[in-house]
């Protein structure tokens, strides 16, 4: 039986590296963009098969993740799973907002998961099943007052997701999403400051469970949507933020 395979957008950080190892430990072969250093090799020595693409970090542009899934099937001959992390984030005021800021916050988090679903879902529909899971964020699932712009295009990008996991819902292809908010990696304490334990603190303080999350614990949230063995839920989105967002 050929092993499944599944495709990660970005392992250099947040949850791409911890997804690849445990989806790795759980049998697949793997198609990785822009991996971390060493990270290859350590996939390597846990039995995957590992496909590497670089510059493909850039997923508004719709080449780059035309060009990991077509280098899963070149590879491969299938595609599984795919899970993708999408967007940036714009911070500030609606009062002092552009409309060249919207514009570019919709090409970077909501256009990217339209290529994404119009890359990666037809293979899987062919084949008859698949798993995609698309990370946006929280903030797509409450008000963010600091970045009211990047909430909204969060929020639209979620629908998007959720209506077309119910389109496709009777192929064998599941699609759901995942927001993630106050994990501890290295870009985040960056833009917040959290390295500074007062400011670390602070920040803890609004987050219902008291602390920050690892990405180890997304990612092991995401595997058991994409290793296959969990097929009875799409459309939904699941919100990993330490119940900040409810």
């Amino acid at each position: 039986m050929s092993r499944r395979v599944a495709l990660i957008t970005d392992t250099t950080m947040h949850l791409g590296p911890d997804l690849a190892r445990e989806l790795a430990v759980r049998g697949h072969d793997l198609v990785i963009g822009e991996p971390a250093a060493g990270l290859t090799t350590e996939l390597e020595g846990l039995g995957s098969a590992v496909e590497v693409v670089d510059g493909v970090a850039n997923l508004s542009d719709p080449t780059s993740i035309q060009t990991l899934t077509k280098r899963a099937l070149d590879r491969f001959g299938r595609l599984d799973a795919a899970c993708v992390r999408t967007g940036t984030i714009l911070s500030g005021s609606v009062f002092d907002a552009s409309v060249q800021d919207i514009h570019d916050q919709v090409k970077d988090n909501l256009e990217s998961v339209l290529h994404t679903i119009q890359a990666v879902i037809p293979p899987m529909i062919g084949a008859g099943a698949g798993q995609v899971v698309i990370v946006t964020s929280a903030a797509g699932n409450k008000p963010a007052l600091a970045a009211p712009i990047y909430s909204a295009t969060r929020a639209a990008a979620n629908m998007l997701i959720r209506s077309t996991a119910l389109s496709i819902a009777d192929t064998g292809v599941t699609l759901n999403a995942v927001g993630t908010n106050f994990l501890d990696y290295p870009n985040f304490r960056a833009a917040t400051g959290a390295d500074d334990p007062d400011i670390r603190a602070a920040i803890e303080k609004q987050v219902p469970m008291g602390r920050l999350g690892s990405p180890a614990e997304v990612a092991h949230f995401c595997a058991s949507l994409l290793d296959g063995n969990s097929r009875f839920q799409t459309g939904q989105f699941f919100s990993l933020a330490g119940g900040w967002d409810n």
